[in-house]
Protein backbone atom coordinates (compact mmCIF):
# COMPACT_ATOMS: atom_id res chain seq x y z
CA UNK A 1 0.00 0.00 0.00
CA UNK A 2 2.94 2.35 0.58
CA UNK A 3 3.27 2.97 -3.16
CA UNK A 4 -0.41 3.68 -3.72
CA UNK A 5 -1.85 7.16 -3.92
CA UNK A 6 -4.77 7.29 -1.45
CA UNK A 7 -8.10 8.02 -3.07
CA UNK A 8 -9.81 11.28 -2.08
CA UNK A 9 -12.39 10.92 0.67
CA UNK A 10 -15.49 13.04 1.08
CA UNK A 11 -18.39 13.20 3.52
CA UNK A 12 -20.78 15.85 4.75
CA UNK A 13 -20.65 17.60 8.09
CA UNK A 14 -23.32 19.83 9.61
CA UNK A 15 -22.84 23.21 11.30
CA UNK A 16 -23.38 22.47 15.01
CA UNK A 17 -23.23 19.88 17.79
CA UNK A 18 -23.79 19.94 21.57
CA UNK A 19 -20.80 21.25 23.57
CA UNK A 20 -20.23 17.87 25.22
CA UNK A 21 -19.91 16.20 21.78
CA UNK A 22 -16.69 18.04 20.93
CA UNK A 23 -14.79 14.79 20.33
CA UNK A 24 -17.62 12.85 18.74
CA UNK A 25 -17.78 11.52 15.22
CA UNK A 26 -20.30 13.76 13.42
CA UNK A 27 -22.65 11.86 11.11
CA UNK A 28 -25.02 14.02 9.08
CA UNK A 29 -28.33 12.18 8.62
CA UNK A 30 -30.45 15.26 7.80
CA UNK A 31 -29.61 18.69 6.42
CA UNK A 32 -30.69 21.72 8.42
CA UNK A 33 -33.88 21.97 10.53
CA UNK A 34 -37.42 20.88 9.60
CA UNK A 35 -38.95 23.60 11.82
CA UNK A 36 -36.42 26.44 11.43
CA UNK A 37 -38.63 29.13 12.96
CA UNK A 38 -37.24 29.50 16.50
CA UNK A 39 -36.65 33.22 17.00
CA UNK A 40 -33.43 32.74 18.99
CA UNK A 41 -31.65 30.41 16.51
CA UNK A 42 -29.63 31.83 13.58
CA UNK A 43 -28.06 28.55 12.48
CA UNK A 44 -30.29 27.31 9.66
CA UNK A 45 -31.99 30.49 8.49
CA UNK A 46 -32.33 30.56 4.71
CA UNK A 47 -31.42 26.88 4.41
CA UNK A 48 -33.84 24.25 3.16
CA UNK A 49 -34.40 21.09 5.18
CA UNK A 50 -33.86 17.71 3.55
CA UNK A 51 -33.57 14.17 4.87
CA UNK A 52 -30.61 12.20 3.57
CA UNK A 53 -30.94 8.78 1.98
CA UNK A 54 -29.56 5.85 3.93
CA UNK A 55 -27.18 4.97 1.09
CA UNK A 56 -25.68 8.49 1.19
CA UNK A 57 -25.17 8.42 4.94
CA UNK A 58 -23.70 4.93 4.85
CA UNK A 59 -21.22 6.08 2.18
CA UNK A 60 -20.20 8.95 4.47
CA UNK A 61 -19.74 6.53 7.37
CA UNK A 62 -17.60 4.29 5.17
CA UNK A 63 -15.44 7.26 4.14
CA UNK A 64 -14.99 8.35 7.76
CA UNK A 65 -14.12 4.79 8.77
CA UNK A 66 -11.50 4.66 6.02
CA UNK A 67 -10.03 7.99 7.14
CA UNK A 68 -9.92 6.78 10.74
CA UNK A 69 -8.22 3.57 9.61
CA UNK A 70 -5.56 5.51 7.70
CA UNK A 71 -4.90 7.78 10.68
CA UNK A 72 -4.39 4.78 12.96
CA UNK A 73 -2.20 3.03 10.36
CA UNK A 74 -0.02 6.13 9.96
CA UNK A 75 0.26 6.44 13.74
CA UNK A 76 1.48 2.86 13.98
CA UNK A 77 4.18 3.61 11.38
CA UNK A 78 5.16 6.83 13.15
CA UNK A 79 5.34 5.21 16.56
CA UNK A 80 2.34 7.01 18.02
CA UNK A 81 -0.64 9.19 17.29
CA UNK A 82 0.26 12.88 17.03
CA UNK A 83 -0.80 16.02 15.19
CA UNK A 84 1.96 15.70 12.61
CA UNK A 85 0.87 12.25 11.46
CA UNK A 86 -2.81 13.28 11.53
CA UNK A 87 -2.21 16.33 9.32
CA UNK A 88 -0.14 14.24 6.93
CA UNK A 89 -3.04 11.83 6.43
CA UNK A 90 -5.53 14.67 5.98
CA UNK A 91 -3.37 16.18 3.25
CA UNK A 92 -3.08 12.81 1.54
CA UNK A 93 -6.85 12.43 1.30
CA UNK A 94 -7.55 15.98 0.17
CA UNK A 95 -8.46 17.59 3.52
CA UNK A 96 -12.15 16.61 3.39
CA UNK A 97 -14.73 18.79 5.14
CA UNK A 98 -15.00 17.35 8.63
CA UNK A 99 -11.65 15.60 8.41
CA UNK A 100 -10.35 17.45 11.45
CA UNK A 101 -13.40 16.32 13.42
CA UNK A 102 -12.71 12.68 12.50
CA UNK A 103 -9.13 13.20 13.64
CA UNK A 104 -10.29 14.59 17.00
CA UNK A 105 -12.59 11.59 17.34
CA UNK A 106 -9.70 9.20 16.74
CA UNK A 107 -7.34 11.10 19.05
CA UNK A 108 -9.98 10.95 21.81
CA UNK A 109 -10.26 7.19 21.55
CA UNK A 110 -13.16 6.84 19.10
CA UNK A 111 -15.85 6.37 21.73
CA UNK A 112 -18.76 8.69 20.85
CA UNK A 113 -20.78 9.76 17.81
CA UNK A 114 -23.41 12.43 17.22
CA UNK A 115 -26.08 12.38 14.50
CA UNK A 116 -26.61 15.74 12.78
CA UNK A 117 -28.40 18.11 12.02
CA UNK A 118 -31.25 19.48 14.14
CA UNK A 119 -33.77 16.65 14.42
CA UNK A 120 -32.74 13.14 13.41
CA UNK A 121 -35.93 11.56 14.79
CA UNK A 122 -37.82 13.14 11.89
CA UNK A 123 -36.39 10.38 9.66
CA UNK A 124 -38.51 7.28 9.20
CA UNK A 125 -37.56 5.00 12.11
CA UNK A 126 -36.54 2.11 9.85
CA UNK A 127 -34.16 4.38 7.88
CA UNK A 128 -32.57 5.78 11.02
CA UNK A 129 -32.25 2.30 12.52
CA UNK A 130 -30.47 1.10 9.37
CA UNK A 131 -28.01 4.01 9.60
CA UNK A 132 -27.39 3.31 13.27
CA UNK A 133 -26.64 -0.36 12.65
CA UNK A 134 -24.20 0.53 9.89
CA UNK A 135 -22.49 3.11 12.09
CA UNK A 136 -22.08 0.61 14.92
CA UNK A 137 -20.76 -2.03 12.53
CA UNK A 138 -18.10 0.27 11.05
CA UNK A 139 -17.11 1.79 14.40
CA UNK A 140 -17.33 -1.05 16.96
CA UNK A 141 -15.41 1.07 19.51
CA UNK A 142 -18.42 3.38 19.98
CA UNK A 143 -19.72 3.56 23.52
CA UNK A 144 -22.36 6.26 22.96
CA UNK A 145 -24.38 7.56 20.01
CA UNK A 146 -26.54 10.66 20.47
CA UNK A 147 -28.73 13.02 18.47
CA UNK A 148 -30.78 16.22 18.59
CA UNK A 149 -34.58 15.96 18.39
CA UNK A 150 -37.70 18.03 18.90
CA UNK A 151 -40.24 17.14 21.59
CA UNK A 152 -43.04 17.40 19.05
CA UNK A 153 -41.33 14.83 16.83
CA UNK A 154 -40.87 12.47 19.78
CA UNK A 155 -44.63 12.62 20.43
CA UNK A 156 -45.17 11.26 16.89
CA UNK A 157 -43.01 8.20 17.57
CA UNK A 158 -44.32 5.25 19.53
CA UNK A 159 -42.35 3.96 22.48
CA UNK A 160 -41.74 0.78 20.50
CA UNK A 161 -40.28 2.76 17.58
CA UNK A 162 -38.00 4.65 19.93
CA UNK A 163 -37.03 1.40 21.63
CA UNK A 164 -36.08 -0.08 18.26
CA UNK A 165 -33.77 2.89 17.68
CA UNK A 166 -32.14 2.19 21.03
CA UNK A 167 -31.68 -1.45 20.06
CA UNK A 168 -30.16 -0.33 16.74
CA UNK A 169 -27.54 1.72 18.57
CA UNK A 170 -28.94 5.08 19.71
CA UNK A 171 -28.15 5.94 23.34
CA UNK A 172 -29.14 9.53 24.07
CA UNK A 173 -31.46 12.22 22.74
CA UNK A 174 -30.73 15.95 23.21
CA UNK A 175 -33.96 17.99 23.22
CA UNK A 176 -34.15 21.78 23.05
CA UNK A 177 -36.87 22.45 25.59
CA UNK A 178 -35.80 26.09 26.04
CA UNK A 179 -38.77 26.83 28.32
CA UNK A 180 -41.67 25.13 30.08
CA UNK A 181 -43.82 28.24 29.76
CA UNK A 182 -46.29 28.16 26.89
CA UNK A 183 -46.21 31.96 26.70
CA UNK A 184 -42.43 31.98 26.28
CA UNK A 185 -42.56 29.13 23.77
CA UNK A 186 -45.14 31.03 21.74
CA UNK A 187 -43.17 34.27 21.99
CA UNK A 188 -40.12 32.69 20.35
CA UNK A 189 -42.13 30.52 17.93
CA UNK A 190 -40.77 27.25 19.29
CA UNK A 191 -43.61 25.27 17.73
CA UNK A 192 -43.94 23.06 20.80
CA UNK A 193 -45.97 23.25 24.00
CA UNK A 194 -45.03 22.37 27.55
CA UNK A 195 -47.40 19.40 27.37
CA UNK A 196 -45.59 18.12 24.27
CA UNK A 197 -42.26 18.54 26.06
CA UNK A 198 -43.55 16.30 28.83
CA UNK A 199 -45.11 13.72 26.50
CA UNK A 200 -42.08 13.52 24.20
CA UNK A 201 -39.60 13.40 27.07
CA UNK A 202 -41.46 10.62 28.87
CA UNK A 203 -41.65 8.55 25.68
CA UNK A 204 -37.91 8.87 25.15
CA UNK A 205 -37.25 7.78 28.72
CA UNK A 206 -39.73 4.90 28.57
CA UNK A 207 -37.91 3.58 25.49
CA UNK A 208 -34.75 3.28 27.60
CA UNK A 209 -32.93 6.20 25.99
CA UNK A 210 -30.96 8.76 27.96
CA UNK A 211 -32.65 12.18 27.80
CA UNK A 212 -30.83 15.52 27.86
CA UNK A 213 -33.07 18.63 28.04
CA UNK A 214 -31.66 22.06 27.16
CA UNK A 215 -33.20 25.10 28.83
CA UNK A 216 -32.47 28.74 28.02
CA UNK A 217 -32.29 31.16 30.97
CA UNK A 218 -33.22 34.71 29.97
CA UNK A 219 -35.41 33.63 27.04
CA UNK A 220 -38.60 35.24 28.33
CA UNK A 221 -36.97 38.60 28.93
CA UNK A 222 -37.78 40.69 31.97
CA UNK A 223 -41.57 40.49 31.70
CA UNK A 224 -41.73 36.68 31.69
CA UNK A 225 -38.65 35.90 33.77
CA UNK A 226 -40.47 34.64 36.87
CA UNK A 227 -42.93 32.59 34.82
CA UNK A 228 -40.14 31.18 32.66
CA UNK A 229 -38.22 30.00 35.74
CA UNK A 230 -41.21 28.57 37.59
CA UNK A 231 -42.90 26.77 34.71
CA UNK A 232 -39.66 25.44 33.24
CA UNK A 233 -38.88 23.87 36.61
CA UNK A 234 -42.42 22.48 36.77
CA UNK A 235 -42.13 20.94 33.29
CA UNK A 236 -38.73 19.46 34.07
CA UNK A 237 -40.06 17.92 37.28
CA UNK A 238 -42.79 16.22 35.26
CA UNK A 239 -40.15 14.65 32.99
CA UNK A 240 -37.19 14.21 35.37
CA UNK A 241 -34.67 13.92 32.51
CA UNK A 242 -31.26 12.37 32.94
CA UNK A 243 -29.60 15.72 32.16
CA UNK A 244 -30.67 19.36 32.40
CA UNK A 245 -28.28 21.55 30.43
CA UNK A 246 -28.30 25.33 30.87
CA UNK A 247 -27.62 27.51 27.85
CA UNK A 248 -28.24 31.19 28.57
CA UNK A 249 -29.79 33.36 25.88
CA UNK A 250 -27.63 35.34 23.47
CA UNK A 251 -29.94 37.58 21.44
CA UNK A 252 -28.04 37.62 18.17
CA UNK A 253 -29.21 40.20 15.61
CA UNK A 254 -28.82 37.47 12.97
CA UNK A 255 -32.02 35.82 14.26
CA UNK A 256 -35.57 37.09 14.70
CA UNK A 257 -35.04 37.65 18.40
CA UNK A 258 -32.87 40.62 17.53
CA UNK A 259 -35.95 42.36 16.12
CA UNK A 260 -38.00 41.39 19.20
CA UNK A 261 -35.38 43.15 21.32
CA UNK A 262 -35.19 46.20 19.07
CA UNK A 263 -38.98 46.73 19.02
CA UNK A 264 -39.25 46.30 22.80
CA UNK A 265 -41.16 43.00 22.77
CA UNK A 266 -38.36 41.45 24.81
CA UNK A 267 -36.32 43.40 27.35
CA UNK A 268 -33.10 41.49 27.86
CA UNK A 269 -31.89 40.59 31.33
CA UNK A 270 -28.38 41.47 32.41
CA UNK A 271 -26.03 38.72 33.58
CA UNK A 272 -26.85 39.12 37.27
CA UNK A 273 -30.60 38.96 36.67
CA UNK A 274 -30.11 35.84 34.52
CA UNK A 275 -28.32 34.26 37.48
CA UNK A 276 -31.25 35.23 39.70
CA UNK A 277 -33.59 33.54 37.21
CA UNK A 278 -31.42 30.41 37.19
CA UNK A 279 -31.52 30.41 40.98
CA UNK A 280 -35.33 30.48 40.94
CA UNK A 281 -35.42 27.74 38.29
CA UNK A 282 -32.94 25.42 39.99
CA UNK A 283 -34.69 25.83 43.34
CA UNK A 284 -37.67 24.19 41.64
CA UNK A 285 -35.69 21.04 40.84
CA UNK A 286 -36.60 19.54 44.21
CA UNK A 287 -37.30 15.83 43.83
CA UNK A 288 -35.51 15.44 40.49
CA UNK A 289 -32.81 12.79 40.08
CA UNK A 290 -30.81 13.79 36.98
CA UNK A 291 -27.65 15.79 36.44
CA UNK A 292 -27.49 19.57 36.04
CA UNK A 293 -24.81 20.78 33.62
CA UNK A 294 -23.58 24.29 32.85
CA UNK A 295 -21.46 23.25 29.89
CA UNK A 296 -21.64 26.23 27.59
CA UNK A 297 -19.60 29.43 27.34
CA UNK A 298 -22.81 31.51 27.37
CA UNK A 299 -23.37 30.61 31.04
CA UNK A 300 -21.88 33.00 33.56
CA UNK A 301 -21.39 30.43 36.34
CA UNK A 302 -19.74 27.20 35.22
CA UNK A 303 -20.11 25.70 38.66
CA UNK A 304 -23.91 25.45 38.51
CA UNK A 305 -23.82 21.70 38.04
CA UNK A 306 -24.09 18.50 39.97
CA UNK A 307 -26.09 15.35 40.56
CA UNK A 308 -29.64 15.73 41.84
CA UNK A 309 -30.96 15.53 44.43
CA UNK A 310 -27.80 15.38 46.55
CA UNK A 311 -25.93 18.32 45.02
CA UNK A 312 -28.90 20.71 44.90
CA UNK A 313 -28.01 22.53 48.18
CA UNK A 314 -24.42 23.06 46.99
CA UNK A 315 -25.58 24.38 43.61
CA UNK A 316 -27.90 26.89 45.27
CA UNK A 317 -25.18 27.89 47.75
CA UNK A 318 -22.75 28.63 44.92
CA UNK A 319 -25.32 30.83 43.20
CA UNK A 320 -26.07 32.62 46.46
CA UNK A 321 -22.38 33.32 47.09
CA UNK A 322 -22.21 35.12 43.77
CA UNK A 323 -25.46 37.04 44.29
CA UNK A 324 -24.36 38.13 47.78
CA UNK A 325 -21.20 39.77 46.46
CA UNK A 326 -21.22 43.58 46.47
CA UNK A 327 -22.37 44.97 43.12
CA UNK A 328 -18.88 46.21 42.08
CA UNK A 329 -17.48 42.71 42.70
CA UNK A 330 -20.26 41.07 40.71
CA UNK A 331 -19.66 43.44 37.81
CA UNK A 332 -15.92 42.80 37.95
CA UNK A 333 -16.47 39.05 37.76
CA UNK A 334 -18.97 39.43 34.91
CA UNK A 335 -16.39 41.34 32.89
CA UNK A 336 -13.59 38.97 33.86
CA UNK A 337 -15.66 35.96 32.83
CA UNK A 338 -16.87 37.40 29.55
CA UNK A 339 -13.41 38.45 28.37
CA UNK A 340 -11.92 35.10 29.34
CA UNK A 341 -9.97 36.10 32.44
CA UNK A 342 -12.07 34.28 35.05
CA UNK A 343 -14.11 31.10 35.31
CA UNK A 344 -15.24 31.11 38.94
CA UNK A 345 -16.00 33.93 41.42
CA UNK A 346 -13.06 32.69 43.51
CA UNK A 347 -10.82 34.05 40.73
CA UNK A 348 -11.61 37.51 42.12
CA UNK A 349 -9.11 36.73 44.87
CA UNK A 350 -6.20 36.59 42.43
CA UNK A 351 -4.58 40.06 42.17
CA UNK A 352 -3.30 39.66 38.60
CA UNK A 353 -6.70 38.63 37.26
CA UNK A 354 -8.44 41.39 39.22
CA UNK A 355 -6.16 44.02 37.71
CA UNK A 356 -6.66 42.70 34.19
CA UNK A 357 -10.43 42.65 34.75
CA UNK A 358 -10.32 46.24 36.06
CA UNK A 359 -8.47 47.34 32.92
CA UNK A 360 -11.08 45.59 30.76
CA UNK A 361 -13.83 47.25 32.82
CA UNK A 362 -12.38 50.71 32.20
CA UNK A 363 -12.24 50.08 28.46
CA UNK A 364 -15.82 48.80 28.44
CA UNK A 365 -17.15 51.77 30.41
CA UNK A 366 -15.37 54.15 28.07
CA UNK A 367 -16.77 52.44 24.98
CA UNK A 368 -20.33 51.81 26.16
CA UNK A 369 -20.92 54.81 28.38
CA UNK A 370 -20.76 52.86 31.62
CA UNK A 371 -23.21 50.10 30.65
CA UNK A 372 -21.67 46.74 31.56
CA UNK A 373 -24.88 44.87 30.67
CA UNK A 374 -25.00 46.36 27.17
CA UNK A 375 -21.37 45.49 26.54
CA UNK A 376 -21.79 41.94 27.80
CA UNK A 377 -24.88 41.36 25.68
CA UNK A 378 -22.90 42.33 22.61
CA UNK A 379 -20.05 40.01 23.59
CA UNK A 380 -22.48 37.09 24.08
CA UNK A 381 -23.80 37.34 20.55
CA UNK A 382 -20.30 36.60 19.25
CA UNK A 383 -20.47 33.12 20.79
CA UNK A 384 -23.62 32.11 18.83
Amino acid sequence: MSGDVPAPLSFEIGPIRPPNEAHSLLVRVTRNCPWNRCAFCPVYKGAKFSPRKADEVEADIDAMAELARRIVERAERDGGLNNTSVHAVLREVGNPDGGAQVARFVLAGGRTAFLQDANSLVLKPERLARILRHLRARFPSLERVTTYARSQTATKRTVEQLRELREAGLDRVHVGMESGSDRVLELVDKGTTAAQHVEGGLRIKEAGLSLSEYVMPGLGGRALSAEHAEQTARTLRAIDPHFVRLRSLAATPRAEIGELVRDGTIELLGDVDVVREIRAMVAGFEGMTGQVASDHILNLLEGVEGQLPGDLPAILALIDRFLELPEPERDLFVVGRRVGLMRDPSDLQEPARREQARMAMREIRARFGGSVDRAMQELLTRFV
